[in-house]
């Protein structure tokens, strides 16, 4: 048998379409040479962020396509004309589809193709549009991160069209190019059960997104549209606004990093009314301003389902003065992200007396807004009344001793509470203790970031004390980095008494970059507490200096205790 199949595909297309124009392309990708470079992966670190939104990226892959011979070849056949040759159904195609997935190191799936970061070449390009016919009751197909589908996405949308049974339609990153848009809109006007529709990552949508969006007709059973940092443009912000109109049944829809597209949503905003059942609204980066939380006001009561609404690293500062009132709406919101927003003290006066009558809300992000003065104060106060509240993250939000304070009255009273993020809050140096004190009433929490808190060493007594009384008994993930004034005996004590973390999987010890200190005088101490937490698998220790002896040490542990902690030094 073949390997790639490659001469038994070209046999078939001599002998049944020799001189045709499909032949003709599909002989120049053939010879052109396999897409064989490895696509990037995410370089991102294994342990804590410095705030929520740092992990952010942008992704920047070559692209590829048809030469402009083909291109041109292309622009000038029929749809017919292109549409792959007939592959034999039953049992022999299946055997075929099997045989092409297994040489991806896929599970073929008669309802599921998944083929998300599998280095497709143009070869297998050709393959997958003759093997899609083999697939007619196909509902999910992924081809996600595959950049040879740019240019190339004519062959299989001819095929793809027929498939009426498609319900999740991924193409993530594939570099998908103008006439790639006109394509799919052509072919989605004929896939009637089409829910789910991902074309994250495709800059080449900007300018364009009009060739698909006017194709949506109003049967259209669409529910979630995903356009990530596709360089969407304030026209194409307008266009797909006009489309609400005929996909009323959207619940989800994304335009994360599309930082040009804010100008244009005025019109999306006035019609949300068409899509009532609207429950996720994205809008991350996407150079929002006070005008556009204005516009979108009223518009909010039409949408009296949403669940997750985030507006994050927009410069939105003093919209909610006359907006927050419209979130009263929102009885089942569960998610309010408006972390690095310039929130103002005004717009946070506006939000403290609406947010705690969301009776749903379990999380709030107001990371990375440094001027909300004293009234954020009030606002924590006033989180008691919300019961359900499961993540609150206010790092870097310039918080005072007396929002401390309040906070830890206010805990007790959340005792649903997961994820609490207070780093790079100075203030909570050597007034930790006081809050510690109240945590011994919440035993769900799994995460606690304390990342540049300024801790003093009566601090980490009191994290050890209530650690030892079992009050941290689920936390999952301790960040402590960037806490350098803590010295080298209270970390000995923290590490000989840390056992009562049972369920730690995760802990950062990070120092400051361009800090350097030795770890001598408790890295055996170190060494002895990890056998008392067995949940751990991630240490981070980066900028502590380490001696030849003491790495041989840490690298030995996993072998000689039979685990596999990951150690970042």
């Amino acid at each position: 048998m073949e390997n790639t199949g490659s001469k038994r595909h070209q046999g078939e297309i001599s002998t049944k379409h020799s001189k045709s124009p499909f032949d003709l392309i599909v002989n120049q990708i053939w010879r052109r040479k396999s897409f064989a470079e490895t696509l990037p992966q995410s370089s991102g670190s294994r342990f804590f962020k410095v705030s929520e939104n740092s992990n952010e990226a942008e992704c920047q892959l070559g692209k590829t396509s048809l030469d402009s011979e083909n291109e041109e070849t292309v622009s000038k056949i029929s749809s017919d004309e292109l549409k792959p040759p007939d592959v034999e159904c039953g049992s022999a195609g299946w055997e075929q589809v099997t045989e092409f997935m297994a040489r991806l190191g896929k599970k073929p799936d008669h309802k599921s193709m998944n083929l998300n970061n599998s280095q497709l070449t143009a070869n297998d390009a050709v393959q997958l549009a003759a093997l899609l016919p083999n697939l007619p009751n196909l509902e999910q197909l992924d081809l996600s991160w595959n950049e040879v589908i740019g240019g190339t996405l004519k062959l299989l949308t001819n095929d793809l069209q027929h498939m009426s049974q498609l319900r999740v339609l991924v193409l993530g990153s594939c570099g998908l190019a103008e006439r790639d848009v006109s394509a799919l809109g052509e072919c989605i006007q004929h896939l009637p059960n089409i829910e789910e529709i991902d074309l994250s990552w495709n800059r080449g949508l900007g300018g364009n997104l009009s060739l698909l969006t006017q194709m949506f007709n109003t049967v259209s059973k669409l529910k979630i549209l995903k356009l990530m940092d596709c360089n969407l443009t304030a026209d194409d912000g307008r266009a797909l606004g006009k489309t609400l109109a005929v996909i009323t049944r959207l619940e989800f829809l994304d335009l994360s990093m599309n930082k040009d597209v804010g100008s244009g949503l005025k019109i999306l905003f006035r019609e949300l009314k068409h899509v009532p059942q609207l429950q996720v609204l994205k809008l991350h980066l996407c150079g929002l301003t006070k005008v556009n939380i204005c516009d979108l006001g009223d518009a909010l009561e039409h949408v009296p389902g949403m669940k997750k609404l985030v507006f994050s690293c927009n410069d939105i500062g003093g919209g909610f003065e006359e907006t927050a009132v419209h979130l009263l709406n929102f009885k089942q919101l569960q998610v309010f992200d408006v972390h690095q927003c310039s929130l103002t003290e005004d717009d946070v006066c506006a939000l403290t007396q609406i947010i705690p009558l969301l009776p749903s809300l379990q999380v709030l992000n107001l990371a990375l807004n440094r001027n909300l003065g004293m009234s954020v104060r009030h606002l924590i106060s006033r989180l008691r009344f919300l019961p359900r509240l499961r993540s609150l993250i206010v790092n870097n939000c310039n918080l005072t001793k007396e929002s401390i304070v309040e906070l830890a009255d206010t805990i007790p009273h959340l005792t649903e509470l997961e994820t609490l993020d207070l780093s790079w809050n100075k203030c909570l140096g050597g007034n930790l203790g006081e809050l510690f004190q109240m945590l011994q009433s919440n035993t769900h929490l799994r995460v606690l970031k304390l990342c540049s808190c300024n801790l003093t060493s009566q601090d980490l007594a009191s994290l050890v004390s209530t650690s030892c009384a079992g009050f941290l008994e689920s936390l999952q993930k301790l960040d402590l980095t960037y806490n350098n004034i803590v010295d080298d005996q209270s970390w000995a004590m923290f590490f000989q008494e840390i056992s009562g973390l049972k369920e730690l999987s995760e802990l950062d010890i990070g120092l400051r970059p361009l800090t350097h200190r030795e770890c001598g005088l408790w890295i055996t101490v170190l060494l002895d507490s990890l056998t008392r937490l067995p949940s751990l698998t991630e240490l981070g220790m980066n900028n502590w200096v380490f001696s030849a002896s003491q790495r041989d040490l840490l690298d030995a542990f996993n072998k000689d205790n039979k685990r596999n902690i990951h150690f970042a030094y």
